[in-house]
């Protein structure tokens, strides 16, 4: 490509490594664009921008990431090291600004973080934005959090300190703030080609009759009607939230110029937003198309050439055999875990543990290059998305119980301990998902109004089996940042105009620095959490056991434990999980067999014990049995 060569005439040394990767993945790339978009009049042209767009961010790619790249490259899997930990907050609500979360990075190297998640901060709508995720410009910081120069720099202050920076990539829709849609509402056909606009309401009427509502409680239907341009606009989450039109080459070339703007900036993951949206077929959901996965994968491939060290992270809550199609080498090499998030809570639920382990014995295992990102909760809502043929199986009606749990963890099922909140509930149908903390939800709150150290007991541990779990189960475990110190619901969103009707908010406190400063007081609740989830990840960092792959889940013959084991060579590790308030019990003879050994190192307790007889865990003890020969 003549254009191409006379690009690098300028920077011959920055060559070598783009043609090497250009010969590595081209014919990948190109294979999956013509899939996409072979028929198109424009296809090679398409090809070229994007071949011109790789070229332009390489040459402009600062010389610490192209270094990063060459690391990565060498150590593709890094992201699998013990030693990886995350946590994920909002700027402002727990820093203020992004100047606060540079002020904050000796925290999180106290912590022992290792991957930073920031919730959405790029320019967005005022008021209601669905908390950032309708971005009106993806080069531009919101002004009240900082600028895109700051955003760079914390990024390289960071990876200075051992942390990657992770950002949420919205790419399924735009806000109608975006220069793209204004241009669209302009008139100018162009942009209006970047979006699905439909003069009447044949085609989102025929599109209707298979779409199910994300927000019904919000918003009816798909589509919104903009009277400016006498146009109905594919809104799948909010009417201020513009799907974009992925049939549209075009728009693949404008959101990998966005994506890779981002990745010389410093970002090193990003997470990508509601993945199973981003392509529409009428007559199908419109969820979960193969031409989702090949346009990611076309992103990725693209990636490869560029930017190298970025990874993606698909966020697909979807049905768990969908959630797993996201994830491969060549697509997502990193993914929530949101059936292993939802089975926790639901075990703790039932103080049974069939469901979890029946389910995790057929889904847990990916493809071995990649890895979960395990997560108690989120900024988001629990939703119960496990497999109605799992809960079958168990003998569990999956609808039924998806009822009980949304009672349970909103505090209306007699003798429940939780205390969340429900979002988007249907009264006629009684579905529901359920928002909180993870201490408002363990029955932390109510415990500690009511003065009850027994109960504030019992909420503590199933904090800290909650995240012990998510710390040893094989992947990434995830701090919601609060979490750690204890931190309860929070009902000031009803205050404002532009949260009130989504209570989602109640999860997502300011952070109370009077509380973090305390953490290391064990007198304290939350400095007894903060304590105990440090020990945890310094035992999970100091033993290579836990790097990697997907634990062996197992059946230990007591219906309340939940039994998992991790080898790496001739060591192997057995953790055992008490899910019930009551003193439970496991055979020696099963201990001996699934730890294959009879003396153990507990890491968590730091006894040493020969099992000779049936081991006791006390009421939500968990227990990480390392063999010793």
């Amino acid at each position: 490509m003549p254009r191409l060569a006379a690009w690098f005439a300028a920077d011959r040394a920055a060559w070598p490594a783009f043609q090497t990767r250009l010969h590595c993945h081209f014919d990948h790339l190109y294979g999956l664009l013509a899939e996409l978009y072979g028929g198109h009049y424009a296809f090679r042209q398409h090809v070229e921008e994007s071949l011109l767009l790789a070229a332009r961010t390489w040459l402009a790619r600062p010389a610490e990431l192209k270094t990063l790249d060459a690391e990565r490259e060498a150590d593709p899997l890094w992201f699998q090291a013990q030693t990886m930990v995350g946590g994920v907050c909002y700027v402002d609500r727990f820093a203020g600004t992004l100047a606060g979360v540079r002020e904050k990075i000796p925290y999180f190297k106290e912590l022992g973080l290792t991957y930073l998640h920031l919730m959405p901060l790029f320019l967005a709508p005022a008021g209601n934005s669905d908390g950032g995720y309708a971005v009106s410009s993806y080069r531009e910081v919101n002004p009240t959090l900082g600028s895109m120069a700051e955003l760079a720099e914390l990024a390289s202050e960071l990876r200075h300190n051992g942390i990657s920076l992770v950002v949420d990539f919205v790419f399924n829709h735009t806000a109608d703030e975006h220069t793209w849609a204004q241009q669209a509402l302009a008139g100018v056909q162009e942009y209006q080609d970047y979006y699905r606009l439909f003069p009447s309401r044949t085609l989102p009427d025929a599109y209707e009759r298979d779409l199910r509502e994300i927000f019904p409680g919000q918003r009816p239907g798909s589509f919104t009607y903009r009277p400016e341009i006498a146009s109905w606009v594919w809104t799948t989450f909010n009417s201020f939230q513009w799907d974009l039109n992925y049939a549209n080459p075009a728009v693949f070339t404008a959101m990998a110029g966005e994506m890779l703007f981002l990745a010389n900036q410093g970002v090193e993951v990003l997470r990508l937003d509601a993945v199973a949206f981003i392509w529409k077929r009428l007559g199908t959901t419109s969820e979960n198309l193969p031409a989702a996965h090949l346009l990611v994968q076309a992103f990725n491939a693209l990636i490869q050439i560029a930017a190298p060290a970025l990874l993606f992270k698909s966020e697909a809550i979807v049905h768990p055999d969908d959630v797993a199609r996201y994830i491969s080498p060549a697509e997502c090499q990193i993914s929530y875990n949101p059936l292993l998030m939802a089975l926790l809570w639901e075990a703790l639920a039932t103080r049974e543990t069939k469901l979890l382990q029946t389910s995790m014995q057929h889904r847990f295992a990916i493809n071995p290059a990649c890895a979960w990102v395990n997560y108690v909760r989120s900024h988001d809502d629990i939703g119960w998305t496990f497999d109605d043929e799992d809960a079958a199986r168990v003998g569990i009606n999956g609808f039924d119980h998806r009822l009980f749990l949304n009672l349970f963890y909103t505090g209306r099922f007699a003798g429940s301990f939780a205390r969340g909140v429900p979002f988007q509930e249907n009264p006629r149908t009684g579905d529901a998902r359920v928002s909180g903390t993870a201490a408002s939800l363990v029955g932390l709150g109510q415990a500690v109004a009511a003065n009850d150290a027994q109960q504030i007991e019992l909420a503590i541990r199933r904090v800290l089996l909650l995240y012990g779990v998510a710390m040893s189960a094989g992947g990434i475990p995830l701090i919601y940042l609060g979490d750690e110190v204890g931190t309860l619901n929070s009902f000031a969103y009803l205050d404002d105009p532009a949260k009130a009707e989504d209570s989602r908010w109640v999860g997502r406190p300011y952070a109370d620095w009077q509380q973090y400063a305390a953490r290391h007081d064990p007198t304290t609740v939350g400095g007894r959490i903060y304590q105990a989830i440090c020990q945890q990840i310094a035992v999970r960092k100091a033993q290579p056991l836990f790097a990697g792959g997907a634990a062996e889940f197992l059946d230990p013959g007591n219906g309340h434990v939940l039994a998992y084991a991790r080898q790496q060579g001739d060591s192997r590790l057995l953790a055992l999980v008490n899910f019930s308030e009551q003193p439970e019990t496991v055979a020696a003879d099963l201990v001996r067999w699934h730890g294959q050994g009879a003396r153990f190192h507990d890491l968590i307790s730091g006894v040493e014990m020969a099992i000779e007889d049936d081991l006791r865990l006390e009421p939500y003890q968990f227990v990480w049995l390392l063999r010793e020969d």
